[in-house]
């Protein structure tokens, strides 16, 4: 038996589609996860290292200069010595906050009916 081939009745999403759009600065491994732990306020490598446990040096590195060419996080030198980076979201990066809290409430809710089933 061949089914039949439903038509779509979404709207199609505006052109340039602001879901891809979004997608694009926070589907990057560990991107959700050094958003969500600079929504306190600015971190070091180091302590975003001692927050976020399974990621390396190299992927965390690699994610921070991403984001901040995105224009997510802004990194500041700081006038130490030895010197240090501070990273810290930007206005765009804190708007990003909402979605993520709502992507974990979410991820709670699912949680639960898997623990309740």
């Amino acid at each position: 038996m061949v089914l039949k081939v439903r038509k779509n009745r979404s709207t199609p999403p505006p052109e340039p589609c602001a879901l891809t759009e979004c997608m694009a600065v926070i589907a990057g491994a560990w991107a959700p996860n050094v958003i969500w732990h600079l929504r306190a306020g600015p971190r070091r490598f180091s302590e975003l290292r001692a927050d976020i446990p399974p990621v390396s040096a190299k992927v965390l590195s690699q994610r921070l200069k991403e984001l901040e060419a995105k224009g997510v996080l802004s990194r500041t030198i700081q006038p130490t010595s030895p010197p240090s980076v501070e990273y810290a979201l930007t206005p765009l990066g804190e708007g990003l906050v909402p979605a993520l809290e709502a992507i974990v409430a979410v991820g709670h809710k699912l949680k639960a009916v898997r623990a309740g089933a």
